[in-house]
């Protein structure tokens, strides 16, 4: 179909790939804009969230930037997923719960879970998980009867969370995080170490204008971003294990700032790339163990906040996962710790 000319309203909005021909007149406009007014049924924030997940095309290649200027003559494809139902359902999925009250929930969020539907994960989510457990007679946030999400955790990190029941909470906890009133410590498992063994990262962070899925420091364009970190325990200069400290909280913020120090996480699958030349220096079998973990070695380990209601300080800690712990544990039987 061209841009000019109004699609069957079954085309537009049944799921695969839909094809739009830009003509002269939008030659120069942003790409997002022009596919959410050819189509006329997604908005530009959800055309933007699919050139995110990589579902747009033109004759040229892949689509990275939705401010990329539109050519003229230029046939871009757009590969639209299945709808996701308007509203999550309970599904009884175990974790664990560290205290609950009548407006929160501080849970240990377990590795693999995602905590928000999304495309790819219309299911089995955390979301899913909190409204089985709350039953039937949940009032939840806002108009839909759902839980506040007020921070998340990447699928594969694990640790502490906090999730509003009740709309006074939900303000609360926004703020506190917007303003990072609270207290967050991460632990990480990263290659080398730093230099020096404690200090600040400081970066601003935005897209990856090579690869939408990843986060990068960049010059214009990003938010600001502060890591703070200290070395906990170290293997010779082969391994560090880190306690990290948030300023700031931007998408993937650790495992970009520690990439971008030459310290990569043990495991990250998009901000580990090749093998570090470090591994060289750590014995074979330890070194495929390393190189074979098959998730980001972190872990959110506490989280400390004002109780929205009544005002009074909290703290609560997550133990390091089994499978993070017996890591560790082969990297001490196997590496002599500095």
């Amino acid at each position: 179909m061209t841009a000019n000319s109004e699609p069957p309203q079954s085309e537009q909005t049944r799921p695969g790939p839909i094809r739009i021909v830009a003509t002269a007149e939008h030659t120069g406009q942003r790409v997002d804009r022009f596919i959410a007014e050819a189509l006329g049924t997604l908005s530009r924030s959800r055309v933007k969230a699919l050139i995110d997940e990589s579902r747009l095309r033109s004759d040229s290649g892949p689509v990275t930037q939705p401010a990329e200027p539109v050519r003229a003559g230029g046939i871009y494809v757009l590969d639209l997923p299945p709808p996701m139902p308007a509203t999550p359902q309970p599904q009884v999925i175990p974790f664990t719960i560290l205290h609950e009250d009548e407006d929160l929930i501080v849970l240990d969020k377990p590795v693999g879970l995602v905590v928000h539907p999304a495309p790819g994960n219309p299911d089995g989510t955390l979301v899913n998980a909190l409204l089985a457990h709350c039953g039937p007679g949940f009032t939840g946030i806002g108009a839909e009867r759902r839980p506040g999400i007020v921070h998340r955790l990447d699928k594969d990190t694990s640790g502490v969370m906090v999730v509003a029941k009740t709309q006074l909470a939900n303000d609360a906890l926004t703020t506190a995080f917007a303003t990072r009133d609270l207290d967050r410590t991460y632990v990480a498992l990263c290659w080398g170490l730093p230099s020096p063994l404690a200090g600040e990262i400081e970066g601003a962070i935005g897209r990856d204008k090579r690869d939408r899925k990843r986060m990068a420091l960049v010059q214009h364009g990003g938010k600001p971003a502060l890591t703070r970190y200290r070395t906990l325990r170290a293997w010779q200069t082969s391994l560090a294990w880190l306690e990290c400290r948030l300023a700031t909280g931007r998408t993937h913020q650790i495992r970009v700032h520690l990439s971008a120090t030459g310290h990569p996480i043990v495991g990250d699958p998009l901000y580990l790339r090749r093998v570090p030349a470090i591994a060289s220096t750590i014995p074979a079998a330890l070194r495929s163990r390393l190189l074979d973990f098959p998730r980001q070695a972190l872990h959110a380990a506490s989280l400390g906040f004002r109780h929205p209601r009544t005002g009074q300080t909290m703290s609560f800690q997550a133990p390091v996962p089994p499978d993070l712990a017996a890591l560790l544990t082969e990297v001490d039987v196997n590496m002599s710790v500095r």
